[in-house]
């Protein structure tokens, strides 16, 4: 089978959702997305946002936000829309109050000054919390085209892998989607050089 035929098979695993992951094809070119696995935390009628999940910054936390409890904490590159804004993620549910939930054992944003709190008192596990600096967004039907246009594979997302920080997470997630993707996985960032 060669990439042609990989490329025309069924990207769309599962339907786009809340939840899912979208995993970029392999010689998508945007820097933002180049290799990436993005969490969606909203998918409706008026767009499309998530987080890149596997391209962290050069930059921790506290270099953005002075504040923050936690000197050490990496931050992501979220996407490029709203890059002056730090948003997390957590597994800590309805004890971060006002938080969002994007499935079951994974939440979005809450209360601050709670966050900080945990990470100040340190009752927070590895793992629990992730940061990042912007987000990704789509408009109406936009991620759909992508989707329709081979640039996306749309697969089911595991809460434990999305928060664990695994530099190969493009490849191993890809792979764990059967053979024709295990292909997909391996090949060359550039195909000249193949």
């Amino acid at each position: 089978m060669n990439f042609m035929d990989i490329l025309n098979s069924h990207f769309e695993l599962v339907k786009p959702e809340k939840g899912q992951l979208l995993i970029s094809e392999p010689f998508l070119e945007d820097p933002s997305f180049q290799r990436s696995v993005v969490l969606l935390t909203a998918h409706n009628k008026e767009g499309s946002m998530g987080f890149v999940l596997n391209h962290k910054s050069a930059m921790f936390t506290k270099e953005v936000i002075p504040e923050l409890n936690s000197p050490s904490t990496p931050l992501y590159n979220g996407g490029p829309v709203g890059k002056d804004h730090v948003y997390y993620m957590h597994s800590l549910g309805e004890v971060i109050e006002e938080s969002i939930q994007i499935k079951p054992g994974l939440w979005w944003g809450g209360s601050f000054e709670q966050l900080n709190f945990y990470l100040k008192t340190k009752q927070l596990k590895p793992n629990q919390v992730r940061f990042f600096l912007g987000y990704s967004g789509w408009s109406p039907n936009q991620l759909q085209q992508e989707i329709d246009e081979k640039s996306w594979i749309v697969a089911p997302g595991n809460p434990k892998e999305i928060m664990s920080d695994n530099p190969n997470y493009w490849k191993s997630t890809l792979e764990k989607l059967g053979r024709d993707f295990k292909i997909m996985a391996s090949f060359p960032k550039n195909p000249n050089l193949n």
